[in-house]
């Protein structure tokens, strides 16, 4: 089995908010166990690499509500 080391980024369906948001690059996440995140509007600037279940924990975090402290 080949693996594409190159990402493929994405942005959630949910991002329309004008640019303000994160890609991630999901064709690395089960060969690599990692989910590559980046700015979308700096596509050339840095990656950040989160372990998938640290990841995972981040996006159930969001979900139940933990951040809304604004």
């Amino acid at each position: 089995m080949t693996t594409d080391l190159t990402p493929r980024w994405f942005t959630s369906s949910y991002s329309n908010n004008g640019g303000a948001c994160v890609e991630i690059a999901a064709n690395l996440i089960a060969p690599h166990g990692i989910v590559p995140v980046r700015d979308s509007k700096s596509p050339s600037g840095p990656v950040l690499d989160f372990r998938t279940s640290s990841f995972s924990s981040f996006i159930a975090g969001i979900k139940s509500g933990e951040f809304n402290t604004v």
